[in-house]
């Protein structure tokens, strides 16, 4: 076959990097197998060998680090860094992910205006001309030199269920679907592009293989939906659920979704062949490239230096003192029954917001509590997200649903033994979609059906109400109705805290220097 017949086209994928720049834990800065800085080596590798590379970033690229969470805060006079590094590493788009928002909008417009590469959100519409408030909805790249390549960008439309309503305002978020159908029409028909891409920033709401649902489809996932009804697409890359999809094919659509915080690089590897008709797909299969044992980019980490040396500076800073033992030793005993870290938590979270009831989660299994002696590092490690709280009135029914869904967090195994959910670990784990609450009393058990666990419920001595009204504060994406809390949604929002909640924790102990670890033991988990 004559080579000139067939060109040989490589996309590179990078997905929820999350603001992971070194090969660290932040926790206590031990070496870890993942970040941008290794997967720059790997992007570098690959344009090595092989001649036509394509470098996409599929959303959540600016928010989930220390690192990241120190520039929005204290260092916005500077170029954004996540740009910086994204100019050296030479990316050809970029997805506007959902985690983008989380700072607002000055420090995302900052992010766009400094990178080099467009950022597409197809679906994501200024609410006053109804057009993509990111500018382009698409890009077409030439290549060879007659070969078009369409990339399509869109956004799970689910954002203005978390997100906090001033980060979004100016925003409309078109379903992701429907918005896909129109845009993959229209660019096949005007462009008539060789090879479309599609870079969604969402995941699969069904199985892969059966179609069956995989949670309860709320449109926040549309992947599968996208593969099965929209025609004319090629490549769909996929994010936002932390998965590893890999070499896997749905209605003819070759799909990916590369894992989370730089631990690994995306691929798809597409051939085009050259018939009497023109250039057609012939092959095309995905495939994932770890970052295991790869060196870093010594370009990328000098770019981040000063921005990283503030950063340790920042976290190394002394808070105050723990009296007693806050550590947390095992995730799930955490869950089981009331403990010091969760108990602090939800105490600051009360006085903070001047009401006698809170709920709060253990957001994911690597949060060691804290130590004696307390520094800004222990509190984001522990306290990952860049929560507000919000204080919302719901009945004593809502709070009763409430403790019903946590509940399905739980399961039994077939010895008898409370263990998690497996629908909470996979597809990605969801260690945060389950509370607990301090200022009420109540007792799970989970050898009871769903729906008939809560049996003990009591706040000030007596049976909770099912008519009567309380106050409860929560984080702002419980109280938008976030992992499926449908019960807080359209509720009255009686006020708003918009402070980070690692900024009141840090705030409350500076206040106090001194904290008693205390566990009123007002609830628990039995079978």
């Amino acid at each position: 076959m004559n080579p000139n017949n067939v060109v040989n086209i490589n996309i590179l994928l990078t997905s929820d990097v999350h603001g992971t720049v070194y090969p660290i834990h932040y926790q206590n800065n031990e070496k870890a197998e993942l970040g941008l800085a290794k997967l720059t080596t790997r992007i570098g590798q690959e344009r090595i060998q092989n001649e036509h590379v394509i470098l996409i970033d599929n959303g959540d690229f600016i928010q989930g680090t220390p690192f990241t969470y120190y520039y929005a805060k204290y260092m916005q006079h500077e170029k954004h860094p996540m740009s910086i590094i994204a100019n050296h590493i030479g990316y050809d788009a970029a997805i506007i992910g959902n985690h983008e928002f989380n700072y607002g909008m000055d420090v995302l417009n900052k992010a766009i205006t400094n990178a080099k590469m467009p950022y597409l959100a197809a679906n994501i519409l200024d609410k006053k001309t109804m057009e993509p408030y990111f500018g382009k909805p698409y890009i077409i790249k030439h290549i060879h030199p007659n070969i078009k390549i369409a990339i399509l960008g869109v956004t799970t439309h689910y954002i203005p269920n978390w997100e906090q309503p001033q980060h979004i305002e100016n925003l409309t978020f078109e379903d992701a679907l429907q918005s896909t159908k129109k845009w993959v029409s229209y660019i096949r028909k005007q462009e008539q592009p060789h090879l479309l891409i599609v870079s969604y920033h969402g995941g699969f709401e069904r199985d892969l293989h059966t179609g069956e649902p995989t949670e309860v489809l709320t449109g926040e996932n549309q992947g599968y939906a996208i593969c099965q009804e929209v025609e004319g697409i090629d490549v769909l890359l996929t994010g936002h659920q932390h998965r590893y999809i890999v070499d896997t094919k749905i209605n003819g659509v070759t799909v990916l979704q590369a894992g989370s915080n730089g631990k690994s690089l995306g691929k798809v590897h597409v051939s085009l062949k050259k018939d009497t008709t023109g250039w057609i797909v012939e092959e095309c299969y995905s495939e994932l490239l770890s970052a295991e044992n790869v060196p870093t980019d010594k370009m990328v980490l000098s770019l981040a230096s000063t921005y990283e040396k503030q950063t340790q500076r920042w976290l190394d800073q002394p808070i105050g003192t723990i009296i007693g033992d806050m550590l947390i030793r095992d995730a799930m005993q955490t869950r089981l029954q009331d403990h010091p870290f969760i108990e602090f938590i939800n105490k600051v979270q009360m006085d903070v917001a001047g009401v006698n009831i809170s709920c709060t989660s253990l957001f994911h299994n690597e949060s060691s509590g804290f130590p004696n002696r307390i520094t800004m590092r222990d509190i984001v490690s522990n306290y990952i997200y860049p929560n507000t709280l919000k204080v919302v009135r719901v009945t004593g029914k809502d709070i009763k649903e409430a403790l019903e869904l946590s509940s399905e967090y739980f399961s039994l195994d077939t010895d008898g033994n409370i263990i998690v959910n497996p629908a909470y670990i996979e597809p990605k784990p969801q260690h945060y979609n389950y509370d607990m609450w301090e200022g009420i009393s109540y007792i799970l058990n989970i050898s009871k059906p769903v729906g008939e666990r809560v049996v003990s419920l009591q706040y000030e001595g007596s049976p909770i109400q099912f008519h009567q009204e309380y106050d409860v504060v929560m984080n702002n994406y419980r109280a938008s109705g976030g992992g499926n809390y449908f019960m807080y949604q359209n509720k009255p929002i009686i006020k708003d805290i918009p402070i980070d909640m690692s900024e009141l924790i840090a705030n409350y102990i500076l206040e106090r220097k001194m904290i008693e670890a205390t566990t009123n033991y007002n609830w628990k988990v039995i079978k």
